[in-house]
């Protein structure tokens, strides 16, 4: 048999998640000889080859080391290396379904039109209690997603997530692949690399399916659960939604100016806005106002040349 899909797993100094992560995919429903396995390391330090290594008697298991940082290169390392026909990503804390090939499989070659790329639920797997102030706008960004109980096309307000998305690896090489200036590096949070490869795709003619069968659950470590972390997080989403703006579009710099002014005279102009952002709060609707004015902040700065 060929190669049909092949899983890529990009990982950074996770071993411990990362074996639940490939245990997922050595229990799965496709035959074996038809998927592979691919561990990206991202210039780890830790035992994350040795990991790997405990799985070689799967026989179709394989490890790059990517040494230059960030999430979309390693993403990039994955696709060239990858042997399938498709190519779909997994979280390295996240846990794929035992059907997770196959229905990825099923809906890129049973779906008219052919979809550009799929992906599907996402379940959260909770590592400390969930805040108080978490509303469910804000848990978004915590890479939970059940858009539908049926499978459908996305509109323009849904997306998929790179802890459980697939692309025909063609596709990929015809956009040029994952943007290296967007996605995280280290522990910067950038973001939305995927959201410009959907564009790309869009233009192409091609849509983004969900299917709620084609899961994965992710672990929300604890570490996430700060009102920091989701506050610098909605700033640095501001800051890459104008890196892809700028990549489209190269707007000019009186362009960049006054969609500035406009933002800031309407977040001087609305006091309950105001209020969010200075104030200290756990309501969860006014929080979750405060990360949407930093994201729109942030835009702003990168628009201006301000924030790197």
């Amino acid at each position: 048999m060929s190669i049909r899909v092949s899983a890529i797993i990009c990982t950074y100094n996770r071993a411990e998640y990362l074996r639940k992560a490939i245990q997922s995919l050595t229990n799965q429903t496709l035959h074996k000889d038809q998927y592979e396995i691919l561990i990206v390391d991202n210039g780890g330090t830790d035992n994350t080859q040795q990991v790997v290594k405990k799985f070689s008697n799967v026989g179709n298991i394989r490890y790059i080391y990517e040494p230059i940082s960030g999430l979309s290169q390693a993403r990039n390392a994955g696709w060239l290396n990858a042997k399938g026909e498709y190519v779909a990503y997994l979280d390295d804390d996240a846990i794929a379904s035992p059907q997770w090939f196959e229905k990825i499989l099923e809906a890129f070659e049973t779906v008219k039109p052919k979809p550009g790329c799929v992906g599907g639920k996402i379940e959260p797997i909770w590592e400390a209690p969930k805040p108080i102030w978490l509303s469910d706008k804000t848990f978004l960004q915590l890479t939970v997603l059940d858009w539908s109980p049926i499978p459908i096309f996305l509109n323009d307000k849904q997306w998929l997530a790179g802890a459980n998305i697939a692309y025909p690896q063609k596709l990929l090489k015809d956009v040029g692949g994952f943007k290296t200036t967007l996605g995280r590096r280290g522990n910067r949070l950038f973001s939305m690399e995927e959201n410009l490869v959907r564009i790309q795709l869009e233009k192409m003619g091609y849509r983004c399916y969900y299917h709620p069968e084609i899961v994965v659950r992710h672990h929300i470590l604890p570490q996430r659960l700060t009102k920091k972390w989701f506050l610098r997080k909605s700033y640095l989403n501001g800051v890459s939604s104008a890196l892809i703006k700028i990549y489209l579009e190269a707007p000019s710099l009186l362009n960049r100016l006054q969609k500035g002014f406009t933002t800031i005279i309407r977040i001087l102009f609305s006091p309950r806005e105001l209020i969010s952002l200075i104030a200290e709060t756990s309501d969860p609707e006014m929080f979750a106002l405060k990360c949407s004015v930093l994201a729109r902040l942030g835009n702003i700065m990168k628009l201006w040349g301000l924030a790197r």
